[in-house]
This record gives C-alpha cells, structure tokens and sequence, in this order.
C-alpha cells in the first residue's frame, strides 16, 4: 500500500454498497448518504439485515467447511467489504493456522481499514490489493496477488454478494469463468447471491433504490445463480438458501427474509 493510495478522496456524496452492507451490519464505518439510502432500503425490505447477517454466517461457514474438508489452505476474496471480525482469514487461519488469504476491493474506504485484515497468523499470509472484478485480469496479474497466492494450487474463489452488483451487460458469467480458469483442479467457488425468487415486488423495489443511486444491480433466480457453478462439482446441498446451507445451528429467519441464493463448488 502506498500513501498515494491511502491518501485518494471518498465519494461521500453518494451512498457505496460497501459502506450500505456496513450499515446493515450494525458497523460505524459508513456516512450518512450511506445511511439515508440503506434506511432506504430497510423501509422496503425491512428484512435486509437478517439476509446481511445471513450472508456473513454463511461465508464462515463455507471457509470452514473448505479448510476442514477440502484441503484448502489458499482464497481469493473479492468485494471484501470494511472489515467486520471475525474476518475471512481469521476464520480460515483458526482452522488452518497457515492460510493464505489475498483481499481485493474497489472501494478506497476498504483501503483504509485494510490495516485489518493484515493481521495474520505467523504461519500464514494475509495481504490486501485494490482491484475491480470487472477486471479479472488486472486483478489477477496483481504482484501483490503473486505473492502470497501459489496459482499452482487449489485456491478458494470467494464471491460474497458481489455478483448481483454485475449485471449482465457486464459478462458475470464470463469474469467467473475467467477468475476459476487459472485456478487448478481442487479450487473451489464459494458464492452468495441476493434474490428475488421469494418476493419479488420487493425486490424490484430494492433494485429501483440501489439503481437510483448510482449502483445498477441485478438479483438473480436460483437457476441463474447456477449458472456460475457450471461445470464445477457441487457440495451439498447445493444451491440452497443462505441459512440453508450446512447450518450450524438453528434459525428462525423465513427463505424470504434472507432471500439469499448460496452454494460452494469444487473445481474438478
């Protein structure tokens, strides 16, 4: 990280999802426009912190599951967010204290908390890199990605709500197939999608929110989130509801609350 880079201006006069996903969250990372426009959203959706909350216990989840059960000890997460403990690598790391774990993020306010999510094992790695999944090669031919990140073995790809902010003008499918193309048999794709599928007048609501302030998005069905897996090998349960998925304890939250497609992969 360089000073420049610490030093680049906030937009704060528009809200960011990022600092949105904060908010939902009950962090104290945002600004007001952030704020205004996720009350926004929680007028129509009052459901959005659960699915939020939802969201980050499945990430957790999934991290452990592949540390545990599937020999990984090296993710790529990208659309990282302001960091919220516990972190990805320090999930990953109380299992498998030699994790390596590279962060990427477009927002310059991830930058500046990136302090966070440097604090790593001693065993493991743990950096962050300022990258666009719109552009997955830049992102990939990143040095700082090269060197904490051994592209000759499995890597988690780790995808958190971020796809619904690329619509399909943007080629998702094709940015997804390019990050797991120079991944090696044995990565995996962990992935998390918001949907409409349970309720979709509200969803379109949220959608008409988030496109008015400037960040287009498009929530997908569960047979389209699918489509992101495609030719991988499916854990089960598949492509399940957020708390769904390898629960590890009990939920009362309803499928429309969390409106939250999941599901983890496995590159053959």
């Amino acid at each position: 990280m360089t000073n420049s880079h610490a030093a680049r201006d906030i937009d704060t006069s528009r809200p960011h999802s990022a600092r949105m996903y904060d908010y939902y969250l009950g962090g104290k990372d945002h600004f007001d426009v952030d704020k205004q426009a996720a009350e926004t959203v929680a007028s129509a959706y009052p459901a959005i912190f659960v699915c939020a909350r939802e969201n980050r216990a499945f990430m957790h989840r999934a991290t452990r599951v592949l540390a545990r059960e599937h020999g990984i000890r090296q993710w790529l997460d990208i659309g990282t967010g302001i960091p919220t403990e516990p972190n990805l690598h320090q999930v990953a790391q109380s299992v498998v204290p030699e994790a390596r774990v590279v962060y990427a993020d477009n927002d310059p306010l991830v930058l500046k908390y990136a302090e966070r999510l440097m604090r790593s094992t001693a065993q493991g790695r743990t950096t962050y890199i300022e990258a666009d999944v719109n552009d997955p090669a830049a992102l990939l031919d990143s040095p700082a990605l090269a060197e904490v990140l051994d592209l000759d073995r499995p890597v988690a790809l780790s995808l958190n709500a971020l796809m619904h902010f690329v619509t399909d003008a943007q080629d998702p499918y094709g940015i997804v197939e390019r990050l797991l193309a120079v991944l090696p048999s044995g990565s995996a794709l962990a992935l998390s999608h918001c949907t409409p599928d349970f309720d979709p007048a509200t969803w379109q609501k949220v959608t008409d929110i988030y496109t008015n302030a400037g960040t287009p998005v498009q929530f997908r069905s569960q047979e389209d989130v699918a489509r992101f897996f495609s030719g991988l090998d499916l854990l089960e349960p598949g492509i399940a509801v957020g708390h769904r998925w390898r629960p590890d304890g009990d939920s009362d939250a309803t499928d429309a609350e969390v409106s939250l497609w999941t599901g983890v992969g496995i590159k053959p």
